[in-house]
């Protein structure tokens, strides 16, 4: 079982993002847990989602997998889906796998809630 904080934000232009914190390991045996909770939050919630993974120390692939399904979720429904606090550990992760060119990562939740679309700077 995987322990998902789950925080509301609304953002100065009056967006609600929804701030999804998992902690532990994100893999195989959590990283469904973690795929449904995320679909539902965009589906229900908001389609702006930030994932804060400070507390997340260990992530495979079904835990990458479930990261870009909720990506994916996100863009189908125009919103915007957003990586913060990345775990050092976790980050070779994303570095080896090239995954950190793929997400948007922000350093702090504040930068990642209030962070400028990449649509917008290009």
């Amino acid at each position: 079982m995987i322990h998902i904080e789950q925080k509301n934000h609304t953002t100065q232009d009056g967006k609600t993002v929804i701030v999804l914190a998992p902690s532990g390991r994100l893999d195989i045996t959590t990283a469904w847990q973690f795929r449904l909770k995320l679909q539902e939050c965009i589906s229900k919630l908001s389609p702006h989602v930030v994932v804060n993974l400070s507390q997340v120390s260990f992530i495979d692939s079904s835990g990458l997998t479930s990261l870009v399904a909720g990506m994916r979720d996100a863009d189908k429904v125009k919103g915007t889906f957003r990586i913060c606090n990345v775990h050092p550990e976790a980050k070779l992760v994303f570095e080896v796998t090239m995954m950190d060119s793929v997400f948007e990562i922000y350093e702090t939740e504040e930068e990642a809630i209030e962070g400028v679309p990449r649509s917008m700077t290009t």
